[in-house]
């Protein structure tokens, strides 16, 4: 929770200027502002001061005695507590001090990750903000960072469970680099190309990871002067490679991240204007709109789409400078997507439009304040000549402002067309507000529409304050305020909850903005005001009466609302939640009003309110509360004239009905006794100086009632001594009014309307506090005395046993005391005692720090906290002892002792929803454009308010003492007594106060455990489970079964584990199986690596030295001794010590649990996953445990084996031995220089890395002389700075060891795979199922056998080989995965086997593999293919020879039929695929087998082989600085199976799929062979349109005119696979991303497909067209004879003779009119007139016999296209009415009698016209005139049938 700080605006100055370094000798970087506006504020310097001082001197302390925990961590603690309470209130030296510190601490390599975390968050709130600090005043490495990313996001290690990260962690590093990296030196740019552009190979998954990087790390933000050393030197680079990508791979998004970002810190130093068209074109595309009729979407672009709020950033930092082209493309956008925003349409690309539309004015705003409002900083400025212009944010308020009023109704929307709107009238209040005016009046009237009520208003809403405040440009604003307040006091409607929360929050908010005064008088007395003001001043006599309507209706609303009402007898008497908001809702409302109003109206609402509560009788549940909350704010806006009314009204009808005995013992009470009493104890809460007048009368009200015996009537007399005692006693503001001093100064001196919509001002602010007086806290003692006294003197008997209280007695007691105790939190000093030593040893203090929050405590009087606690202990322990099952009076306990632990005033929780609610509000009416903390004053206040309310629930880090110790242990027992609803709130409180008192964990789980120890006899089942509880935790606090500390789980593990063998522990109660799973399942969640090495190093400890000894402020302390500091050295290692010993003996504790015999299986499952918590990679695990988990691999329990096997992999990582490796130069290998440039792709200098059979190692002396590169990513792009390899065999650790070379951990593994009766148990385990039809390759089984291999190498092969034969040959599914994942752990485990050992492995797997991949099956294929994948991963191909010399034998032999075929493609497949550039001769060879056998026949061959070529021609990109490959080209590819489709090109008649699916015997014609080839090279092109970076168009446009022949015009699914194929890849290239200079040749094939003779072709051009021009919009709109074509050729197929096409062209032509691609000018309209007006041929007569004449003449085709013109500019705009629209409705009514097919088109385009234009018909009639509108209305209702 952080403070509310808002985004730049600096502090205005405070009086008196800039605040000289004073007496206190140091000018503070920024505080929190509102600590000066505190009650106490001159004493804040002085205690800030002193925490400074001691948070320097002991962290410094802390560091430098080596002491993370709990030293270091205590007091970075503190310091982030400070910095929440004061902001950065230290000098810049004690700043950047902090910052090094916390950067050294962050980055110790060995840091336990849960401290990283902490020291993270706080560093990053160190760097917020980044004008306090410049480049000059710090910098800081960026290494230490990258090393800690890498380490942590692509750990090696954490996959086979040897590191446990929280999930949290990746969020908080790339937040901790985002604030480090304005301070990267200048040359770091340079430094991270160099070690991240070898990682750019775009077919590797190292590409992300590089871009990642760059996105993450590179620095934007250098001043202008070092450009050369920043941006430039990548820029071209990387926006080259964006430009050239076109299918959208996963890391495309993040380039667009990182250009957004550089955009925004450098506007006006980069020229965008080339790259917009593709920037927007891109954007666009992102949206994923849906277009046409038969889309197909291809799955990346919607996982893979670019994040709109970067997108966002990006343009508005283009906007603006010079060219204007952004503004150009951005209207263009938002022309084309507009109709997308009409409420009638919905789908999932929705929230994105919405989000666009919310966050773009959002930036906008954001860029105008940083231009020209904000504090100028150290960061760079936009230069003059880019900055935004008044025009420039015109035009742009002008694009957008359209979709914003459509989305206002859409069914998501309003809330966010409100957020923009509220964005776009601070920008241009004139062109925003009244077209929501004009929306809003209509629904104010409507009854029928409840939907468009809500949205207007809450647009209404977010414009209030501009509309409020009028301004030079819309100074008509404000006299809307009046009408629309009227009008909306209908919406206070007890049947439409809606819209009664929406009309209330309307109300709210204009009274918040407008002085209600009456102004009418000024105007005889003043003669120099303006128009408006004049028109204003004579409204404001309105408000008067305005005031009263909004009550009548209240009332209205609460006597619909009361209990007898809404309910039967029989159901609850609680509010329900809906009530609750409304009386939220009515409360505020009408106190906002009665803060708002001059005292006159005030006074007349006052007597209203009075009268209205004095002449009914409320029930106290609902109306009672809506009533006397009313009256609370009436009386809280002038307590003195509301007290005068109701308080003696109130006691003396309480005195009255209370004058007989016989009252106080009745059970049911009169009702209106009970409402008197709740009026009385609401008004009460008002300030407590105004109460002290009437003290007698309420002391003697309260001596009557508190002891009545209806439950309800003391009840409320209790509330009434809270609120007396919370009145007299807290410091609180008394007033919200808008402006300082309220409005009682006659009109001469002071104008109201001056005041509308007027900010606080922050140093002005003059806010009234309540602090107390001692006259008010002599009552408050007096109040406690007479009523607290007496009960605690009764409940201290009773404890003891001297007196019998009856149940309900006590609990009357009670509630006067927790009434007492909550009335007086802040005035009782906390609880005092001896603290709780040695829970933790520290060389530092680590001492609480008091807060002052406004009172001194007065000592002299005894503290009533520490009575009532001595007395509530005492009664608990007689109550558990005796009566146990009074429940409520326990709950009532469990809250008195909560509250004396932690209450100070006020409760954390409202705290929390208050802070909420507050920001909600503060969003909803801020001023971003101004920033300044410009809110209303009321905000200012509250925003005072919570800050003081921070200060008193800063509790956290108290001392533990020894009453605290006591209470904690009741709580304890409460939570573990025998009623689970007790239990329940016990436990809430008991973990409430563990975190709040430092270090009590420790002291209080050994009492939690005793409940669980197995040799207990005398726990009850209750208490078992409640001390469950106690040990899981609730959501948000501590978990103890899982604090991360050794000395902690050391006891609660093994507990929880042997906990399974207590008398109380049943598996039978499912409630108790169910907590045992969450446990289990919350330490697997929340456990992370907990370290052993605490060391810290010596750079961290100079820095520790500097902080301690920096002056202003200090403490006189003495700096550390040499000995204190070995001390410290030395219990660091002993720390250190301690922790190893922890750790084994935990693993120790563990194993003996699990072992212990008759434990239930469960706990023995709970174990073991712990025991596979413990696994770490910086220490082996303890020998015996080894032991344990190999033996338990062939454990009976799938589960255990599974745990077993994952252990296992790790145990065998701890093991491996280290590898060495040596530095080469490539280039001395490959004997050619290093490039000059940057050149990727295939060089001279790589050529070494590809594979080669003819230099293939097949003998041992080449093998070692041949330099392997494992890594496939390495030499593509470049080479890095120091290239590593492994040395050579000899130097690497020996292979083929005795077993008296190893140690002993390998021994064990050594004994027990060498055993063949073990192998043979767990190869039968292995080779079950698990789950039917679920189970895949098993990635952990694949790293044991990995591991097995590695670190023992070919050892066990001899035990193991008969296994694997036998496994081949069974063709079972389960056999067949298992072996599968044995081999691909033994190639992979080969690694750095000698060549004998790989030579003789391969021997043995050739004909394994060739068995297995005869048996392939369907269930199988899936799993060779991971497996062969997998097995070629990371490795150097010439290493695999014999592999993929095996796979490229023979893919499609025939022999085992089609799928077998397929299946051998898949796997050879997965294995090139993981090769990538490095095999170009193995794709080579692999093209030259596959090109004869294109023609198959088998659909699933043809499917397999389309997926190959993709992998084959993967690696021939067209990326930039890119060498042409030497892997197959797609080019030379195409040219070759053109010539073969010749003969398909040639015919003209449609092709039919006439080829049985059989080979048929003999030569079959060219014909047929050529549409076999056909089908699959569909298939290739669906296959590569989502895989490939780039798409070979050039090559694809030859095919073109093919498919446009065969695709189907039809949606139906029966069609043979060719039509479908053929359809679905038109439909995936036609959303293609186009290069601007392929837009000529794609345009060339259209128009000569268009004179097709096949009307199916022409038909398809259209919806190809639709398509292309949509996903590639800005690229066509930028070149002008694209357009013009594109034109011409849509309007000549409207003269098509097929009417089919001509249909199809006019939709064509509506939609590109409506996406604004083509506009609706003269020429085009004169065009169809003139062919509207074509003659048609006389009809002739015919006989009656003769077949009528079926083609039409063409005089009626040119007819017909002209209407059907006409009527796509019609349908252009659905949702509007332009001006020439009701011109060519009347023309084309004058076609209503033509002949078919006109009549029919002319009536389609009326009916389609009617169905969009009825929504808004109102609104549209205005633009036809009379006569027009007769004509319509005869055309568009349908004629009669009965006439």
């Amino acid at each position: 929770m952080e403070p509310a700080e808002r985004a730049g605006g600096g502090e205005p100055p405070e009086p008196g200027g800039r605040p000289e370094p004073g007496p206190r000798g140091f000018v503070p970087q920024k505080e929190i502002v509102y600590n000066k506006l505190l009650p106490y504020a001159e004493r804040l310097d002085a205690e800030s001061d002193l925490q400074l001082a001691q948070i320097k001197c002991n962290l410094g302390r802390a560091v430098q005695l080596q002491e993370l925990w709990p030293g270091g961590l205590f007091w970075t603690r503190k310091l982030s507590t400070y910095i929440r309470l004061y902001g950065r209130k230290f000098s810049k030296e004690d700043h950047v001090l902090f910052i090094k510190l916390l950067y050294e601490l962050v980055s110790i390599p060995k840091l336990e990750i849960s401290m990283m975390q902490g020291f993270a968050r706080l560093l990053i709130n160190l760097l917020k903000k980044k004008e306090l600090l410049s480049r000059d005043d710090l910098e800081l490495p960026w290494r230490p960072l990258y090393d800690m990313v890498e380490r942590i996001l692509y750990s090696k290690t954490e996959h086979l469970g040897l590191n446990w990260f929280p999930n949290s962690v990746e969020n908080i590093l790339k937040t901790l680099v985002k604030s480090c990296r304005p301070y990267f030196p200048a040359d770091a740019t340079a430094e991270m190309l160099e070690e991240w552009r070898p990682l750019m190979c775009p077919f590797d998954v190292t590409m992300q990871k590089a871009i990642t990087y760059f996105e993450i790390f590179l620095p934007t933000s250098l001043p202008p002067e070092l450009h050369h050393k920043g941006f430039k030197l990548w820029f071209d680079e990387l926006i080259g490679l964006w430009v050239s990508v076109q299918n959208l791979p996963q890391w495309e998004g993040q380039l667009v991240n990182l250009f957004a970002r550089l955009a925004t810190d450098n506007i006006g130093y980069i020229d965008w204007d080339p790259y917009v068209p593709k920037i927007f074109t891109r954007i666009l595309r992102s949206l994923n709109l849906p277009v046409g009729s038969s889309q197909v979407l291809v799955p990346r672009f919607l996982t893979n789409a670019y994040d709109i709020g970067h997108a966002v950033i990006w343009i508005t930092a283009m906007m603006g400078g010079p060219s204007k082209l952004v503004q150009k493309h951005l209207a263009g956008l938002f022309n084309s997507i507009s109709s997308f925003y009409h409420p009638s349409n919905n789908g999932r690309w929705l929230n994105k439009l919405m989000k666009l539309l919310q966050r773009l004015p959002n930036s906008v705003v954001r860029r105008l304040h940083r231009e020209r409002y904000k504090k100028p900083s150290w960061l760079t400025p936009v230069p003059d000549s880019h900055k935004l212009t008044d025009q420039d944010v015109t035009d742009f308020v002008q694009c957008i402002i359209q979709p914003v009023l459509l989305a206002m109704f859409s069914k998501t929307g309003s809330l966010e067309a409100a957020q923009a709107l509220q964005n776009l009238a601070l920008m241009r209040p004139e062109l925003v507000i009244p077209p929501v005016l004009e929306r809003t009046y209509p629904a104010l009237e409507t009854l029928t529409e409840p939907h468009q009520l809500t949205a207007t208003l809450s647009c209404v809403i977010g414009v209030a304050r501009s509309l409020v405040s009028g301004g030079r440009w819309f100074p008509e604003g404000p006299t809307h305020m009046l009408p629309l307040l009227m009008r909306a006091l209908p919406g206070v409607d007890p049947n439409d909850f809606s819209k009664c929360m929406i009309t209330f929050q309307f109300i709210a908010t204009f009274s918040t903005l407008v002085p209600l005064v009456d102004c009418s008088s000024v105007l005889q007395e003043r003669y120099d005001l303006t128009e408006v003001e004049r028109e204003l001043c004579s409204a404001t006599a309105e408000f008067e009466d305005f005031v009263l309507q909004f009550m009548d209706r209240c009332f209205g609303l609460i006597e619909s609302s009361t209990l007898e009402q809404t309910r039967e007898e029989t159901e609850t008497e609680k509010m329900t939640h809906l009530e609750s908001l409304v009386e939220l809702g009515l409360s505020s409302t009408f106190s906002t009003i009665l803060t708002q109003c001059s005292k006159e109206i005030f006074m007349v609402a006052l007597q209203k309110v009075f009268n209205f509560s004095t002449s009914h009788i409320f029930e106290t549940r609902v109306a009672g509360r809506m009533v006397a909350d009313m009256c609370r704010a009436a009386v809280k806006c002038c307590p003195e004239e509301s007290l005068k009314l109701f308080v003696p009204h109130c006691c003396s009808v309480i005195t009255q009905l209370t004058m007989n005995d016989d009252v106080l013992n009745d059970e049911e009470l009169d009702k209106e006794l009970l409402w008197n009493l709740q009026l009385l104890s609401e008004i009460t809460r008002v300030d407590g100086r105004k109460l002290l007048l009437y003290r007698e009368q309420l002391v003697k009200i309260l001596q009557r009632t508190l002891h009545l015996t209806c439950k309800q009537g003391y009840t409320l007399s209790c509330n009434l001594l809270h609120h007396l005692l919370r009145s007299t006693t807290l410091i609180y503001p008394t007033e919200y009014c808008s402006v300082p001093g309220g409005f009682d100064k006659p009109p001469s001196e002071y104008f109201p309307i001056k005041d509308w919509g007027k900010p606080g001002d922050l140093w002005n602010l003059g806010i009234q506090w309540h602090v107390p007086s001692s006259e008010e806290v002599s009552f408050a003692f007096y109040l406690l005395d007479s009523f607290l006294q007496p009960e605690l003197i009764k409940l201290q008997h009773c404890g003891d046993g001297k007196l019998e209280m009856s149940r309900d007695d006590i609990l009357q007691s009670l509630t006067i005391v927790h009434n007492c105790l909550i009335g007086s939190g802040n005035l009782l000093p906390p609880l005092k005692g001896e603290p709780v030593t040695n829970l933790v040893p520290s060389m530092v203090s680590l001492e609480e720090t008091k807060l002052y929050t406004g009172l001194e405590y007065d000592l002299s009087r005894e503290n009533h906290r520490e009575a009532i606690a001595r007395v509530i202990r005492k009664l608990l322990n007689h109550m558990l002892d005796n009566s146990e099952d009074d429940t409520k009076s326990l709950f009532l306990i469990i809250k008195i002792i909560g509250d004396l632990l932690q209450f100070q005033g006020s409760h954390k929780h409202e705290f929390d929803s208050r802070w909420k609610s507050f920001n909600l509000v503060k969003k909803s009416m801020e001023n971003r454009l101004h920033g300044k903390k410009q809110h209303i004053r009321a905000l200012l206040i509250d925003r005072v308010m919570l800050q003081h309310e921070l200060r008193t629930l800063t509790v956290e880090g108290c001392e533990y003492k020894k009453i605290h110790q006591d209470m904690i242990r009741d709580l304890l027992r409460l939570s573990t007594s025998s009623y689970s609803q007790v239990r329940n709130k016990a436990q809430q409180t008991f973990f409430a106060a563990l975190g709040a008192y430092n270090f009590c964990c420790r002291d209080i789980i050994p009492l939690v455990l005793e409940f669980l120890r197995p040799d207990r006899q005398d726990v009850t089942q209750q208490q078992f489970k409640g001390a469950l509880y106690c040990l899981l935790g609730n959501h948000s606090g501590v978990c103890l079964a899982n604090l991360h500390d050794w000395d902690c789980i050391v006891q609660t593990w093994p507990a929880i584990v042997s906990s399974g063998l207590s008398q109380a522990m049943s598996l039978e109660k499912p409630s108790i199986v169910r907590l045992f799973d969450d446990l289990a399942e919350k330490i697997h969640r929340q456990y992370e690596t907990i370290g052993l090495d605490f060391t810290i190093p010596k750079s961290c400890v100079a820095i520790a030295e500097l902080l301690q000894q920096s002056k202003n402020p200090s403490i006189n302390q003495i700096l550390l001794s040499p000995e204190k500091i070995k001390e410290g050295i030395k219990r660091q290692q002993e720390k250190n010590a301690d922790a190893v010993r922890n750790y084994e003996n935990l693993v120790d504790t563990l194993l003996d649990g699990v072992e212990q015999r008759n434990l239930p299986w469960k706990f023995e499952h709970i174990g073991i996953g712990l025991l596979s918590l413990l696994l770490r990679d910086d220490r082996v695990l303890p020998l015996r445990a080894i032991r344990f988990f190999v033996e338990n691999l062939n454990h009976d329990a799938i589960v255990v084996r599974k745990m077993a096997i994952s252990a296992v992999a790790g145990i065998l990582k701890q093991l491996k031995r280290t590898h060495k490796k040596l530095t080469i130069n490539p280039c001395e290998i490959s004997g050619y220089p290093k490039p000059t440039q940057i050149i990727a792709g295939d060089r001279p200098d790589n050529h070494w890395l590809h594979y080669d059979s003819k230099t293939i190692p097949r003998t041992k002396k080449e093998w070692e002389s041949s330099c392997f590169v494992e890594k496939t990513h390495w030499g593509y792009y470049t080479w890095p700075k120091n290239m590593v390899v492994y040395a050579g065999v000899e130097e690497q650790p020996k292979l083929g060891r005795s077993r008296e070379d190893m140690t002993e951990a390998e021994q064990i593994i050594f004994d027990h795979f060498s055993d063949p009766k073990f192998v043979e148990q767990l190869i039968t385990f292995l080779s079950l199922e698990d789950r039917k039809g679920k189970d895949k390759f098993n990635p952990r089984r694949f790293c044991l056998f990995k591991g097995i291999f590695r670190n023992f190498d070919d050892a066990f092969l001899p035990v193991l080989k008969p296994h694997l034969e036998r496994l081949v040959a069974d063709s079972h599914e389960s056999t067949q995965r298992c072996v599968a994942e044995i081999i691909a752990g033994l190639i992979r485990g080969s690694k750095h086997w000698t060549f004998e050992k790989v030579e003789k492995l391969w021997e043995l797997l050739c004909p394994l593999l060739r068995t297995a991949l005869s048996n392939i099956t369907v269930e199988t294929y899936n799993d060779w293919g991971a497996c062969i994948a997998t097995s070629c991963e990371s490795r150097d191909p010439r290493k695999l020879h014999w592999l993929f010399e095996l796979l490229l034998e023979s893919p499609l032999s025939g022999e085992g039929g089609s799928f077998v075929d397929a299946c051998r493609l898949y796997v050879l497949q997965g294995g090139l695929a993981q090769q990538e550039w490095r095999v170009p001769e193995l794709l080579h060879r692999l093209l030259k087998y596959l090109e004869p056998k294109l023609t198959q026949v088998y659909k699933n061959v043809r499917e397999r082989i389309g997926s190959v070529l993709t992998y084959i021609f993967m690696i021939d990109v067209s990326l930039p600085n890119t060498a042409p490959t030497t892997s197959p080209h797609v080019p030379e590819f195409t040219a070759r199976i053109l010539e073969k489709l010749k003969p398909l090109m040639d015919v003209d008649e449609e092709i039919q799929n006439h080829v049985m699916e059989e080979n048929g015997i003999g030569e079959e014609d060219e014909r047929t062979q050529g549409i076999k080839l056909l089908k699959t090279i569909l298939k290739w092109l669906m296959a590569s349109a989502g895989r490939s970076f780039s798409t070979a168009v050039t090559e694809q446009l030859q095919l073109l005119p093919l498919f446009f022949k065969i695709a189907p015009v039809e949606n139906d699914n029966s069609y043979d696979e060719l039509k479908r194929d053929a359809k679905l890849c038109l439909s995936l290239m036609s959303q293609g991303l186009l290069y601007p200079h392929q837009v000529p040749l794609v345009l060339q094939v259209l128009k000569q497909t268009a004179r097709s003779s096949s009307w199916h072709a022409r038909y398809t051009v259209l919806t190809y067209l639709q398509t292309m021009v949509f996903y590639n919009l800005f690229i066509f709109l930028n070149n002008e004879d694209a357009v013009k074509d594109i034109r011409w050729l849509v309007i000549s197929l409207l003269e098509d003779e097929q009417l089919e096409v001509r249909e199809m062209a006019a939709t064509t032509l509506s939609g590109l009119l409506q996406c604004n691609f083509l506009t609706m000018d003269s020429p085009m309209q004169i065009h169809f007139e003139q062919l509207c007006k074509t003659k048609l041929p006389k009809k002739r007569k015919r006989d009656p016999g003769s077949v009528g004449d079926t083609i039409p003449s063409a005089e009626l085709v040119k007819r017909h296209a002209g209407v059907l013109g006409l009527g796509a500019c019609v349908l252009s705009s659905p949702y509007d009415v332009p001006t020439w629209m009701p011109q060519l409705l009347m023309n084309l009514s004058a076609h209503l009698n033509d002949p078919q097919p006109i009549e029919m088109t002319v009536k389609k385009t009326l009916s389609n016209f009617r169905r969009t234009h009825h929504d808004n018909w109102q609104e549209h009639k205005q633009q036809f005139t009379d006569d027009q509108l007769l004509v319509l209305t005869d055309l568009l209702v349908s004629p009669c049938y009965y006439a």
